[in-house]
């Protein structure tokens, strides 16, 4: 039976006044992705999601992200990686959330993906190069151009390099050549952060190529790069006027061992203390800049997104 009333959310209302305070200073912090039913209760109330006495997922995952908008100042989306979003897509997102909400998105990964991986998914095109990769006309008529109308909302464009090997990039110095080619052909309606997976490329030179074009660094939490502390230490690290973080995955453990361990991301299972920690020097830093940050913050870090930004923010 439906709820006659919903009780209120103590941890709801503090997380997003909190929040709220945190964005009018120019520190954003939201979750990658949003359409987990796990925050039922957390973050989501079931009430709005019923249809003819019982909880509908369809209306969940069409409705929910105005819910979410009512809690957190941004939200990174995941979708983008996998696919050019038709100009309908981007309506529906769009249309389903306050005007308020700050979007950060993966740019596709046929952008990025310099040789395609031997998965099912990939098919026919698994172990052969993209002939795509860093091909920023493709990227401004099939992406950019589509989001434009949006651009305000757009808090950043992120390109997700997956690890290189030598195969698919004989050194840094070639990868640099390529990338800095390419963020310079980008039209400038949006503000663009790199992300790679190969703890070897964070040099001097890899950070300046980023800063020559006021792309930022994105800071990552991932299972085999330096812990976030480490990254921040880094001379130059800082790259651009804002900064991203993306905090998915605690060094060392892997995406299929994060998901087994702790879907369905209904709480914490294993606090990052040294995540979260960097997390807030990264605030700090902006702060003292007077510089906007956008942070998100992956359930398969610690099990429970929420759980963990409420934790960074507000420290016991």
């Amino acid at each position: 039976m439906l709820p006659l009333f919903q009780a209120e959310n103590p941890f709801r209302a503090q997380l997003a006044a909190r929040l709220s305070e945190l964005a009018g200073s120019g520190i954003f912090l939201g979750t990658s992705s949003w359409k987990y039913e796990g925050w039922i209760g957390q973050v989501y109330t079931e009430s709005r999601y019923w249809t003819r006495g019982r909880f509908s997922q369809k209306k969940f995952e069409a409705e929910c992200l105005a819910e979410y908008a009512e809690v957190f100042p941004t939200v990174c989306g995941d979708f983008s990686f996998y696919q050019f979003p038709s100009p309908e897509y981007w309506s529906r997102l769009f249309g389903s959330a306050p005007s308020t909400l700050r979007f950060a998105f993966k740019a596709p990964e046929d952008i990025t993906v310099r040789i395609f991986p031997t998965h099912a998914r990939y098919g026919a095109r698994g172990g052969k190069e993209n002939p795509n990769f860093l091909d920023a006309a493709l990227f401004t008529s099939a992406f950019a151009s589509l989001l434009r109308p949006y651009a305000r909302q757009v808090c950043a464009v992120i390109f997700e390099f997956g690890t290189f090997s030598k195969q698919a990039m004989p050194s840094l110095d070639h990868f640099l050549t390529r990338l800095d080619a390419f963020l310079q052909a980008l039209p400038q309606d949006f503000r663009y952060a790199v992300e790679i997976r190969n703890p070897e490329y964070l040099t001097p030179e890899y950070f300046a190529c980023l800063s020559a074009r006021n792309a930022a660094h994105t800071f990552n939490a991932w299972t085999r790069m330096p812990q976030v502390a480490a990254q921040i230490r880094l001379p130059g690290a800082f790259t651009a006027d804002f900064t991203v973080v993306r905090a998915l995955l605690r060094q060392g453990r892997n995406y299929e061992r994060a998901v087994d361990t702790f879907a369905p991301y209904r709480e914490i299972q294993d606090p990052d203390p040294s995540t979260r920690e960097a997390i807030r020097d990264i605030m700090r830093h902006a702060k003292a800049r007077n510089q906007e940050a956008y942070i998100y913050v992956n359930n398969r870090l610690e099990g429970n997104a929420p759980g963990t930004i409420q934790a960074i923010v507000e420290p016991s």
